[in-house]
């Protein structure tokens, strides 16, 4: 068979007819790709750059050719990604991906992520890839902007505010070129609540919107001679905040304040409607070294609680030593309770003298808490808390019990003598929340202390106008040979002709009548009102019946007077300051009861 005949193609051929059909496809899915994309060699200069790339760089993708990937796409602006990115060129590591603000030549920006991956197969070099995120960080400022803002007022809200005064006061905000202080106006509303009670929350809104308005003003306004203004916040419900960032002192601080209380004086107009209020504010202002964020906002929520208490519609500055006081009540109000468990309550006495004679008739107990941290602390640190959170009744109930244990004890030690009665103070609460009287007949019956020697004192304004289980208590009390006493009398009510209903057999006379009555120094002047008062009283409460004992009676000037208007027995200094009860072992046995200071 002659001539040549056709055969298969050599395998080379077909290899080599694919590779470049393949390089074809490839090179046209880069040429078109969306992504923008470029290829890198390894010394980090481009080789080539889609039109994608070149779109988002806005220029031709032919001129980048040769450039330096990094300057194009700002992979020098960090030393952490620049050197990560020298580590994928050298295909020490797998991969790289940041975001960066690039700049087009218009001078437009655009937000890109960029990947850094190394390419496997001839030629070397790495694959870089650009994706536009600007819409995604637009919506993603969009929802951070209303997740950090109040859609009623469009102020920062309390989230937003909290990260603000958290950056404040990390030491770079503050070791540079600036004060070193930050200052906070922590503002509520008064009467803010009656307003959404009676008009509804619509109007309670626009007014809240309003406040907001008029208090971005005041920091605008504060602000304009300064490198910025106060952030002005709402907290949530009725409450705002300016925070002053790089504070010049509490000078500014109260200039703020009283800007904001001056712009919310005047009337705010809503539809129709002419409302009118007020605010109160604590102001707070601090170095921020060593000030967090929860302590500050702590000090100016004691601080705005000051200034309700105050009277309102005013600003308060924060005061160290009040709030040392405040930190002290609260620490002896956690701890009442287990120190009646723990024994630390002692009772001193008292002296009670008879006028007549000066002889020693009873002794009044009055509570004393042996606090291990504050020391001995007289009833007045202690007492108002005791009734407030109702620890008033066993303590109340300890000091009845050890009063009638003490007085049967000194009984007992001196039979030959007159016995002397014990006076126990007794709070209204412990009259509504206990059993005072079974109380009371446990503590005779368990001490074997008749009930004429045990008198039981209740301030005028708790026994006057008694009715229910108060009077009840008093009068089964009476009924049992118990004295109820009257004291502080003359600081209340007053009303004498009320007593005759009353199962009362004692009245004491509020010291304040006694201190202005006479002295011993002739230099100064007797009330003679405070004489003509007393003497009434006196002979009114005689004629009812009723005996009277002076309280704080320090002269024996007084002494003589009160003695001479018929007053029955005195209490104070001028015979004994309270004492311990062997201390009234000791006059007990002394065969005069004449009683002078220890």
């Amino acid at each position: 068979m002659s001539g040549t005949s056709e055969g298969p193609t050599p395998a080379a051929d077909l290899d080599r007819s694919a590779v470049t059909e393949g390089d074809h496809v490839y090179r046209h899915a880069f040429a078109t790709a969306p992504l923008a994309m470029a290829v890198v060699d390894g010394e980090g200069l481009v080789v080539s750059a889609n039109d994608a790339f070149g779109a988002l760089l806005g220029a031709d993708p032919a001129e980048l050719t040769g450039r330096l990937a990094a300057d194009l796409v700002d992979l020098a602006s960090d030393a952490r990604t620049w050197h990560a990115y020298r580590e994928v060129l050298r295909g020490r590591q797998a991969k790289l991906r940041c975001t960066r603000r690039l700049k087009q030549t218009d001078g437009r920006s655009v937000w890109a992520q960029l990947t850094a991956a190394p390419l496997t197969g001839p030629p070397a070099g790495v694959l870089l890839s650009v994706a536009d995120i600007s819409a995604r960080r637009e919506l993603q400022a969009r929802l951070r902007h209303l997740q950090m803002h109040d859609p009623v007022t469009r102020l920062p809200n309390r989230t937003l505010f909290f990260e603000r005064l958290t950056a404040a006061l990390e030491a770079e905000s503050y070791e540079q070129g600036s004060t070193g202080r930050v200052g906070l106006c922590y503002l509520d509303l008064d009467g803010f609540k009656a307003v959404n009670d009676t008009l509804g929350h619509r109007v309670g809104d626009r007014l809240l919107a309003a406040v907001a308005e008029r208090l971005t003003q005041v920091a605008d306004k504060a602000g304009f001679a300064r490198s910025g203004a106060p952030l002005v916040a709402r907290l949530g419900g009725d409450e705002f905040a300016l925070l002053v960032e790089d504070s010049t002192g509490t000078e500014q601080l109260a200039d703020l304040a009283e800007s904001a209380l001056e712009a919310l004086q005047a009337p705010f107009d809503l539809a129709g409607r002419r409302l009118s209020l007020s605010a109160s504010i604590g102001v707070v202002e601090r170095h921020a070294a060593g000030t967090t964020a929860t302590g500050l906002m702590q000090a100016a929520d004691t601080t705005l609680y000051w200034a309700k208490a105050d009277g309102k519609s005013r600003w308060t500055l924060f005061d160290p030593e009040r709030n040392a006081h405040r930190m002290t009540r609260q620490a002896l109000s956690s701890t009442l309770r287990p120190a009646i468990d723990r024994g630390e309550f002692v009772l001193d006495y008292q002296p009670l003298v008879g006028m007549e004679d000066g002889r020693l008739h009873g002794v009044e107990a009055l509570v004393r808490w042996h606090h291990p941290q504050f020391g001995t602390l007289t009833p007045n640190r202690f007492i108002g808390l005791a009734e407030e959170d109702g620890s008033i009744v066993p303590l109340g109930r300890w000091a009845l019990a050890t009063a009638c244990r003490q007085a049967r004890s000194w009984q007992l030690a001196h039979p030959g003598e007159p016995p002397i009665f014990v006076s126990v103070n007794v709070a209204v609460r412990q009259v509504w929340d206990s059993d005072l009287v079974a109380d009371v007949a446990e503590a005779l019956t368990t001490t074997g202390l008749e009930p004429h020697l045990l008198q039981l004192e209740l301030t005028e304004s708790a026994v006057m106008g008694s009715a229910g289980r108060p009077l009840q208590a008093l009068q089964a009390l009476s009924d049992m040979g118990v004295r109820i006493a009257i004291d502080d009398f003359g600081t209340g009510y007053s009303n004498l002709a009320y007593l005759s209903r009353l199962p009362v057999k004692v009245l004491k006379l509020d010291g304040s009548f006694v201190r202005g009555f006479q002295y011993d120094d002739p230099g100064d002047r007797p009330n003679p009102a405070d004489e003509v008062v007393v003497e009434a009283m006196i002979q009114l409460a005689h004629r009812l019946g009723l005996t009277v004992t002076a309280e704080c009676v320090e002269t024996s000037a007084q002494a003589t007077r009160l003695r001479h208007i018929g007053c029955d027995t005195g209490q104070g200094w001028l015979y004994s300051r309270p004492v311990p009860p062997d201390r009234i072992s000791e006059l007990l046995g002394e065969r005069s009861y004449a009683v002078g200071n220890p």
